[in-house]
């Protein structure tokens, strides 16, 4: 009822307060207008048939209580999609975390629900957003363990474990999954060098971040999985990138020469091995043959040295015939000098006998007359080196 109801004008000049049966009655009556009724006669007569006006209007309010109260059962009725859990709370305090399908809980304001998204991956983008190319650089510039700085930007994929810890315990969940993100990473790369950064351990840096990102999720207890660190990029700050692409070409010129030299020691050392144990197996089949060659001269030594103290002269006769056959066999010019000449020198010259002989060779008359030729200037030689050894053996004696 507002300050202008006539009821209330009537009342002003008492100084008690509004009847209570009065106001009632006004309720009711407007209570029947909405259902359609009329009120009948004054506020202290009853209607035709006896009935006071209170009765009707008791059962509208019955009515509608019963109305309000199924509405308000009613509205604890909810639904949790699949992938979602429901928090029911109680008075701000939780109680339960119900599964999906259709549920129901004491209305409010006994009870509330929340709705909590457990299947959806979420991101996290540290050094960038929504593009690579809109730098944050207060996230992306890193100090590495050899005084460097790179520029790294990365995304962290992960999902809720926990929906009670995701919405209690703390406050702004996704900002701090930033916070830890970078600050894993800047701990991962703070401990490594350049170069493994930028190439050979980028997947190894993403592990360690993982790792280390949800060791602290979990002291944190905020309900959070971490699936996967995704490196978007990581390079040299721009300021230095001329310079450092001079480097990574020098470093790679280096390992050019490097891997050139390997290769040409590669080819050369196997080679040089080869021809060592080449000479190592000559010089020992040499040593060998001389070993021999010395065993057999030596025991050829003691055979003549035997035979030699049965018939010393026989055997000193021998030994010479055999010295100058070896020697004249070897040479192709021979002088002789004859004693009973009187210091004329011989000349025989046996290559050109031989080239001779070889150009004569169409001729067997020939040549077997130069073999006789000159098998009958052997015996004469052999007989006259006989009689110079006997005479220089008289004249010893």
């Amino acid at each position: 009822m507002g300050l202008n109801d006539p009821q209330w004008g009537k009342r002003r000049g008492n100084s008690g307060p509004p009847d209570l049966e009065e106001v009632m009655r006004n309720f009711n009556q407007k209570i029947n207008e909405l259902f359609g009724r009329r009120g009948g006669g004054d506020s202290n007569n009853g209607d035709s048939d006896g009935n006071s006006p209170d009765g009707p209007s008791g059962k509208g309010i019955a009515v509608i209580a019963l109305l309000l109260v199924v509405a308000w059962i009613g509205s604890g009725f909810y639904i949790v999609d699949e992938g979602h859990r429901g928090v029911v709370l109680r008075f701000g305090k939780h109680v339960e975390t119900t599964l999906p399908g259709l549920r129901w809980h004491i209305p409010s304001p006994i009870e509330s629900f929340e709705d909590v998204n457990v299947g959806q991956v979420r991101t996290v983008e540290i050094g960038y957003r929504n593009n690579v190319r809109s730098k944050v650089l207060k996230e992306s510039l890193i100090l590495t363990d050899d005084e460097n700085i790179v520029d790294i930007q990365f995304a962290v994929q992960y999902v809720l474990n926990s929906p009670e810890n995701f919405l209690f315990s703390n406050r702004d969940p996704e900002n701090t999954v930033l916070q830890v993100a970078e600050t894993s990473i800047r701990e991962v790369i703070g401990n490594s060098k350049m170069d493994f950064v930028l190439y050979e351990g980028r997947e190894e840096v993403a592990a360690k971040t993982t790792a280390l990102m949800q060791k602290i999720l979990d002291r944190y207890r905020i309900g959070i999985s971490i699936n996967r660190v995704t490196m978007q990029n990581a390079q040299p700050p721009e300021q230095v990138q001329a310079a450092f692409d001079d480097a990574v070409k020098a470093n790679q010129d280096r390992e050019r020469q490097v891997n050139e030299g390997q290769a040409y020691a590669n080819d050369v050392v196997p080679r040089a091995k080869g021809a060592a144990a080449r000479l190592l197996e000559e010089a020992q089949g040499y040593k060998q043959k001389v070993i021999s060659s010395a065993e057999g001269d030596a025991s050829r030594f003691d055979q003549v040295l035997v035979e030699y103290a049965k018939a010393p002269e026989v055997t000193r006769e021998r030994m010479y015939i055999d010295a100058v056959q070896q020697v004249l066999s070897s040479t192709s010019k021979i002088l002789i000098d004859q004693e009973k000449g009187g210091g004329n020198l011989l000349y025989l010259p046996l290559d050109k006998l031989i080239q001779s002989d070889s150009g004569m060779a169409k001729s067997s008359t020939g040549t077997i007359r130069q073999q006789s030729e000159i098998q009958d200037f052997s015996s004469d030689i052999s007989s006259r080196s006989r009689e110079s050894f006997r005479s220089r053996e008289r004249e010893v004696r």
